[in-house]
């Protein structure tokens, strides 16, 4: 699975600006705006909660940055200070097919 076919499978999440209007229901498709969202997260920079929360938003039009987070948190997309004051995306992240298969 590419990330083409990620965001194929949430086309009916999808502005016109790849932008995701909505939060899917089905934990598989949960999983795909985590790791859809998780490639917006530049690797080798460290954000703020702030900054991260921005970066969320400004791609999950939703705006629940606090659950994205902490669920790519908890799912191994990021890593972070122990306090939360700073995050990262983690460098060893697997291929979406591989995540997908691992969380469900």
């Amino acid at each position: 699975m590419t990330m083409e076919d990620c965001a194929q499978e949430l086309r009916a999440f999808l502005n016109e600006k790849g932008q995701l209007t909505s939060m899917p229901s089905k934990h598989r498709k949960k999983l795909l705006v985590y790791y859809y969202i998780g490639t917006k997260v530049e690797p080798g920079r460290r954000y703020t909660e702030s900054e991260l929360n921005d970066l969320i938003d400004e791609w999950g039009l939703f705006h629940d940055a606090a659950t994205v987070r902490r669920e790519m948190y908890n799912f191994g997309l990021l890593n972070r200070e122990r306090d939360g004051s700073v995050y990262w995306k983690e460098t060893d992240i697997p291929p979406l097919e591989a995540f997908v298969a691992s969380h469900i």
